[in-house]
């Protein structure tokens, strides 16, 4: 069901498209037999999440395999292709803050937390052993990346009504930006500047 979850996002332009009766049909399956696997369509995207976690971290550790040293703008660059490979898993960072977690049971919100964070650890684990950039700085980029890819993500994949509506007014259509490229860039201006200015980090209102 996760597989084909994911080609009808895929094929339809966005985890928004997903319904659990298309869900069931391309996996074969009776429309009530999801039920036995999840409460509800957020249950699965949720689910379909979590496994993108584990996709990109394994992802980067196939990429830096026998990497050491890598320049900033190395590492960004790793983060950038990596994440951009996995373009489902980009899509489901937004509704995932934005609504799936809220929609599911506190168990398996745990249990999708749990194991979001173990990768987001090896993650950094893995691309600490490859750079030269310190642990907290690898944290900082990935929390960018994570927010970057979201956004971009969601931008770069205008609705249809959207994008007829760029086709109307071109000069509008420039904010549907070039997913990819744009989000390696800024990654690797990230980058450079959290290796070379090491600011501290101030607690609001200290």
């Amino acid at each position: 069901m996760l597989d084909a979850a994911e080609s009808l996002a895929h094929d339809l332009g966005g985890v928004r498209f997903v319904t659990v009766a298309s869900v069931t049909e391309r996996a074969g399956l009776h429309r009530t037999g999801v039920r036995r696997y999840y409460a509800n369509k957020e249950e699965l995207l949720l689910e379909l999440a979590e496994r993108g976690w584990g996709q990109w971290r394994d992802a980067i550790k196939g990429a830096l395999r026998g990497r050491a040293g890598l320049e900033p703008v190395q590492i960004a660059g790793v983060v950038a292709d990596t994440i951009t490979s996995l373009p489902i898993f980009c899509d489901l960072l937004t509704h995932v803050t934005l609504s799936l977690e809220g929609s599911v049971d506190l168990e398996r919100a745990r249990r999708y937390k749990t194991n979001a964070f173990k990768a987001h650890n090896d993650i950094v684990a893995i691309l600490t052993q490859a750079s030269a950039m310190t642990g907290e700085q690898l944290q900082d980029l990935l929390a960018v990346a994570i927010m970057l890819a979201a956004g971009f993500w969601q931008v770069s994949h205008p609705t249809p009504t959207l994008a007829r509506l760029y086709e109307q007014v071109p000069e509008w259509g420039h904010v549907a930006l070039d997913f990819g490229p744009r989000l390696r860039y800024l990654l690797q201006a990230t980058a450079v500047g959290l290796a070379g200015i090491a600011l501290p980090f101030v607690e609001p209102n200290s």
